[in-house]
């Protein structure tokens, strides 16, 4: 049994284990949970009523959530001490009970922690950071058709910059690293030529590994091959035109795994076009097909023309029977984006997107600016998820000046529960809280942040008072 020094688990409920990386949940499953900072006292009472709501009417007493409260961020310190954000108990109930939903956390000032978000997620080796971002009808939007827009975004959490190692521009340790690497590593790496880093920068390390890549995009292609149809298709985000062996490593490392353990069940967007292109006209030349998917073919230099023909020769060769006439359509596409260009199409092409597997910064950003499509962080679930834990979070700030007020949106925390009833294979009470996230939407009870963006504006409801609604239309 695990030991607290502040805390008294439930006397009831069982934990839910991990087998090879996915939940073993029984019916009565203890769930440890941070209130969150802010307005965490508004959103998690609203958001459990919901939740406790779908259990119970999805499987009438059958299976039931035993709540266990836990502390982090400023209400820890309260209880714990002085800098005290992210106490051994907190740890220690969601490494035994393996599952957890948290508010927003303060961004400690002092106590050594950068983020309490990122310690968990590298404590606990969360490596996926999974945000749905898809439009409810009604939910006001910048956008002319937001319901366009419905895209995982798959954010991998533990390397990249987020990492945090770097050092200030005064930081002796940091100042003798730019020496050396000007002095000895950059004259040793020819391909570097003369650059040098300028004297009093700050330095920052992003490291990004075949590892930590491919057991990130592994469970992307997994969670495309749950979808169906135009839905099946895992874009890899990168910079890898600038950052060439971090950035244009991902992209790689991604397609190698698609093509080597996902053989079967994927193909990549160039292979598709050799495909399509020969079950379109059978009988097509190696050369004529290489000229449909290499634009200025005839350009190139005999090497490179060769190296194109071999290239479509081989696809042919290793999946032409497996894949051909059409039945790629049904695998998972693979392809991949620069990051920069994925910021304009998600607005101009989402409905080109379906799974974002991203890095770390990148996968912020570009989350962020899907959900400002759909309706703002307020309606952004987020989850975490390693092979031993998952914490499901809201994606918004504390937004303190509002809390107890019961007036902020719940929506990101609600959402985000929803993704911890599928996560544990309860799909029918998140099902029913989609429909009645739906329905309140669709009938105007909204809190103040949609109800003022309306047209015509409608008269905002409390957050409890929208966790009430979002029950009442679980039949809509």
């Amino acid at each position: 049994m695990a030991s607290y020094e502040k805390l008294t688990p439930p006397t009831g409920g069982t934990p839910i284990r991990f087998e090879n990386g996915q939940p073993v949940v029984p019916p009565d499953p203890i769930i440890p949970f941070i209130r969150g900072d802010g307005t965490g006292v508004d959103i998690w009472p609203a958001t459990q009523r919901v939740l406790d709501a779908a259990v119970a009417r999805a499987y009438g007493g059958a299976r039931r959530i035993e709540w266990f409260k836990v502390y982090a961020g400023d209400e820890a310190c309260e209880l714990y001490g002085t800098y005290q954000y992210l106490p051994q108990d907190t740890l220690t109930a969601i490494e035994t009970y393996g599952v957890a939903i948290k508010g927003p956390l303060t961004t400690p000032v002092g106590g050594g922690i950068r983020s309490l978000n990122v310690a968990l997620r590298q404590i606990f080796d969360l490596y996926c950071c999974v945000r749905p971002c898809r439009y409810y009808a009604g939910t006001p939007s910048p956008h002319r058709r937001p319901q366009d827009l419905d895209v995982i975004v798959y954010r991998e959490n533990t390397e990249d910059i987020y990492m945090g190692i770097e050092w200030d521009a005064e930081d002796p340790v940091g100042q003798e690293l730019l020496r050396h690497i000007n002095d000895v590593v950059i004259p040793a790496s020819p391909k570097l030529g003369r650059k040098r880093i300028r004297e009093g920068s700050g330095i920052g390390i992003k490291p990004v590994s075949k590892f930590g890549t491919q057991r990130h995009i592994r469970r992307a292609i997994q969670h495309a091959l749950r979808l169906e149809g135009k839905r099946r298709h895992v874009t890899l985000v990168h910079k890898g035109n600038i950052m060439k062996f971090t950035e244009g490593a991902f992209r790689d490392w991604g397609y190698e795994l698609a093509t080597t353990e996902f053989r079967d069940v994927c193909v990549t967007e160039r292979e598709s076009w050799i495909l399509d292109n020969l079950a379109r006209q059978p009988g097509l030349s190696i050369a004529d097909n290489a000229r449909q998917i290499e634009p200025g073919y005839d350009n190139l230099t005999p090497e490179k023309r060769a190296a194109v023909d071999a290239e479509v020769s081989a696809v042919l060769a290793a999946i032409g029977e497996s894949h051909g006439n059409g039945r790629w359509k049904e695998m998972v596409l693979v392809d991949d984006r620069i990051a920069d260009s994925i910021f304009q199409q998600i607005q101009t092409r989402p409905q080109d997107y379906s799974v974002l597997a991203t890095l770390n910064l990148n996968g912020d950003y570009i989350s962020d600016a899907a959900a400002a499509v759909v309706g703002g962080l307020g309606m952004a679930p987020g989850a975490n998820i390693g092979d031993s834990a998952a914490i499901f979070e809201a994606t918004h700030g504390t937004a303190p000046k509002h809390a107890g007020l019961d007036r902020i949106n719940p929506g990101s925390v609600i959402l985000s529960g929803v993704m911890m009833l599928e996560f544990m294979g309860w799909q029918e009470a998140a099902d029913l809280i989609t429909r009645g996230i739906s329905g309140a939407i669709a009938a105007g009870e909204v809190t103040y942040d949609l109800a003022r963006l309306m047209e015509p504006p409608v008269e905002p409801i409390t957050c409890s008072g929208f966790a009430e609604a979002v029950v009442r239309h679980f039949d809509a």
